[in-house]
C-alpha cells in the first residue's frame, strides 16, 4: 500500500487517522512490551515512562513518513524508534542523579549509531559511566532497528552528512542542558558562538533549533522514497521549523519545568509578550522557508500543525494568559492551525478516555 503526500487538512488528518497513528501505536506496542522486561528497576521506569508521556512526539513526528509514500511502514518504524531513544535518554539524563557530561555524551552516541552506515557491535555498553547497568538490550535493540532502515536507503552517504549533522547538534544539546545548573547557561552560550551561522536568532533559539528531530525524519523519509532533498530540507528546517517546533514545546511546559527545575528556553525571554513575538517570528520563517520545498503544500501544513497540535495541549491552558496568548497565536497562524488545534483537543480527550497516553 502507497501513501500519496498529503495536501490538503482533510486528507492530512484522515491520513493520520486512518494509517499513521494505528501503526504509531502497533510500533510502540512492540517498544512498551520490550521495557517491560528491563531487568534494572531505574532503567524500566524511564523507559516505560517515556513511552507513556510522550507518546505525542512518535505521532507527530510519524506525518513526516509520507514522504516516503510506499515505504511509509519503514520510516515509521524508524520514526518510532529514533524517538523512543530520544525520548528515554531525554528521561534517563533530566532525572538522573549525574551530572557527569561524559555519561550523557556516552548514552547519546546510541543516537549517532542508530544513524550510521556501519553495524555496530551488539555489546556496545551505552550505560559504562553510570550506576544503571542491565537494559535487557533495549538500548541496542532500538539501535538495530533504526540502522535496519536507514542502510536500506539506496545511496545513504549521500543524504548522511545532513543527518549526521543534526544529530551531533542534538547530542551537544543533550549534554550541555543537562549538566550542573550553574555549568548549563555558559556552556550553551560558548556552543551557540562556535556552532551558530545565523545573525537573526539568539542563544537560547539555537538551542531550541537543534533539540528537534523533525528535520532528521523528513530527510530520511524522503530518502526511503529514492529522493535527495537533504540541502533544502536543512535551509528550511534549520533554524525556522525545528525553532518553531521546539519552542512551542518548551512553551508549553513552562510551568512544569518551573516545578521540576529543568531548563527552559522560553525562559530566557525575560516575559511573555517577547516569547510571543518571537513565536510568531519562527511562524513566518517557517512559512517564507517552505513554499519553494518540493511537496510545499505538505510542509506548509505542518507548519499550521505545529502551532495547532502544540496548543491543543491541556498544559497550554495552565500558563499565565495562556488563553488569551493561545487565541493570538492561533490568529497569526490562519484558519488551518485553528482547525488542526480544535481536531487536537478532541483526539487528545479520546485518548485520555481509552488510557493511550499523551
Amino acid at each position: 500500500m502507497t501513501l500519496s503526500v498529503p495536501k490538503t487538512l482533510p486528507t492530512l488528518l484522515l491520513t493520520c487517522y486512518k494509517n499513521i497513528f494505528p501503526e504509531v501505536r502497533k510500533q510502540l506496542a512492540k517498544w512498551e512490551a520490550f521495557s517491560e522486561r528491563i531487568p534494572n528497576d531505574e532503567l524500566r521506569a524511564q523507559a516505560k515512562a517515556s513511552i507513556g508521556s510522550k507518546t505525542f512526539h512518535c505521532e507527530g513526528g510519524a506525518i513526516y513518513a509520507t514522504l516516503a509514500e510506499e515505504s511509509w511502514k519503514d520510516a515509521i518504524k524508524f520514526i518510532v524508534a529514533y524517538q523512543t531513544i530520544s525520548d528515554y535518554l531525554d528521561n534517563l539524563c533530566d532525572r538522573s542523579t549525574s551530572m557527569d557530561p561524559d555519561d550523557f555524551r556516552r548514552l547519546h552516541d546510541s543516537m549517532l549509531h542508530a544513524i550510521s552506515n556501519d553495524s555496530i557491535s551488539n555489546d556496545e555498553n551505552y550505560y559504562e559511566l553510570r550506576d544503571d547497568q542491565d537494559d535487557g538490550g533495549y538500548l541496542q535493540s532500538l539501535v538495530e532497528t533504526c540502522q535496519s532502515v536507514v542502510q536500506s536507503i539506496p545511496n545513504y552517504e549521500r543524504i548522511y552528512p545532513s543527518i549526521k549533522r543534526l544529530a551531533q547538534l542534538y547530542i551537544d544539546l543533550q549534554v550541555h542542558k543537562h549538566v550542573s545548573l550553574d555549568e548549563r547557561v555558559p556552556r550553551l552560550t560558548t556552543w551557540f558562538e562556535k556552532e551558530n551561522e545565523h545573525d537573526f536568532i539568539l542563544w537560547n533559539e539555537f538551542s531550541a533549533v537543534t533539540g528537534s528531530t523533525i528535520g532528521i525524519f523528513s530527510i530520511v523519509s524522503y530518502g526511503l522514497n529514492g529522493l535527495n532533498y537533504s540541502g533544502q530540507i536543512m535551509k528550511a528546517y534549520f533554524p525556522y521549523m525545528q525553532g518553531l517546533h521546539i519552542l512551542l514545546d518548551y512553551y508549553i511546559d513552562q510551568q512544569e519545568d518551573e516545578e521540576e527545575g529543568d531548563l527552559n528556553f522560553c525562559h530566557y525571554y525575560g516575559d511573555e509578550h517577547k516569547t510571543i513575538e518571537r513565536l510568531k517570528f519562527f511562524i513566518n520563517g517557517s512559512r517564507k522557508s517552505t513554499r519553494g520545498l518540493p511537496d510545499s503544500a505538505f510542509h506548509q501544513l505542518i507548519v499550521s500543525g505545529l502551532v495547532g497540535l502544540y496548543l491543543s495541549d491541556f498544559k497550554a491552558d495552565e500558563l499565565k494568559s495562556g488563553e488569551e496568548y493561545k487565541k493570538e497565536l492561533l490568529r497569526h497562524s490562519g484558519l488551518s492551525a485553528k482547525w488542526i488545534y480544535l481536531n487536537g483537543r478532541a483526539y487528545r480527550k479520546w485518548k485520555k478516555k481509552k488510557g493511550l497516553g499523551e
